[in-house]
């Protein structure tokens, strides 16, 4: 009997229906709003995905080999996610983080083994991502660069847009997705589209002065090369006071302990839901709540 590893818990994550918020203006509307739990993935977020993806297919390509350095410049997520990935198929993981980013998220990536470089607060991930380059060029590892890497999509095309559409009956009329690398919402685009064209894709970015950790409108010199803004139709900004209130309600009202970019995406939701009627909405809950505690977010 072969049995399943550690990579086979990756993706098939529940989809769950909101019972409690919004609910009566639902009900009036005929709409229904649902969370994809990509925290249920072994290392907690829908990174699990793309972090494996790129790692074995660059192993199929022949670039890179067990015992090898990889680097990547991180916001936290997928860093955790290529940490546990490297831990798997034989990798020494070098991650490159801002130091403002949560305690929780940097003990995780130690946990299993990764080395982790902490870049200025000032510098944001545009300084880890131009450090990450500079040392591939002083050949100290190879970069998988999430941000350019198409099996990043890729993943998400092939996985978590099926899953979708299967576990909704190809229902699914809205796919609300919070964008920081942009590979969940341009994958699924893509699925979606091909399957149907009217599906509305909609991407939460925070607004003006927010900071959310794992959203952001990036500078046009940093935008992602694997984002197709033609995979999205609208972008909806969120504050950062909204998704911190969103994320207490989550865990409250639903039982969902989720991150604050996902509670983001699940206030976008919301917002269509109150513009629409008979109206299938599903929003990505990216992560789980607990690598935020230490942020305050949540009351002590």
């Amino acid at each position: 009997m072969q049995y399943p590893t550690i990579e086979d818990a990756i993706g098939r994550t529940p989809l769950v229906v909101l019972q409690r918020i919004g609910a009566a203006d639902n009900a009036k509307r005929g709409n229904v709003i649902l969370g994809k739990l990509e925290g249920n993935n072994p290392a907690g977020s829908v990174k699990d995905r793309p972090a494996l993806s790129m790692i074995k297919r660059a192993e199929e390509r022949g670039e890179i080999k067990p015992g090898d350095t990889l680097i990547e410049a991180t916001s936290g997520n997928t860093g955790i996610a290529l940490a546990m990935a490297a831990a798997i198929r034989g990798y020494r993981m070098v991650l490159i983080m801002p130091e403002d980013l949560s305690i929780e998220r940097a003990q995780t990536m130690k946990a299993f083994g990764a080395e982790l470089l902490l870049t200025p607060k000032s510098g944001g991930m545009e300084y880890a991502r131009d450090l990450a380059e500079n040392m591939q060029r002083e050949g100290k590892g190879r970069v998988l660069d999430q941000f350019a890497n198409a099996d990043n999509p890729r993943v998400h095309y092939e996985t978590t847009g099926p899953e979708l559409w299967d576990q909704t009956g190809g229902r699914i009329t809205h796919f609300v997705s919070a964008m920081g690398t942009t590979g969940t919402i341009t994958g699924v685009s893509r699925y979606l589209k091909e399957k149907n064209a009217e599906v509305r894709i909609v991407g939460a970015q925070p607004n003006e002065g927010s900071r959310i950790p794992g959203i952001r409108k990036w500078p046009q010199e940093y935008l992602p090369k694997i984002y197709d803004p033609t995979t999205v139709d609208e972008l909806v900004y969120v504050s950062q006071d909204e998704a911190e209130e969103m994320c207490r309600r989550l865990a409250r009202e639903e039982g969902i302990f989720a991150g604050i970019s996902a509670a983001g995406a699940c206030w976008v939701a919301l917002q269509i839901a109150q513009q629409v009627e008979n109206a299938t909405i599903v929003f990505v809950v990216c992560d789980r709540g607990d690598r935020y505690l230490s942020t305050g977010v949540f009351p002590a």
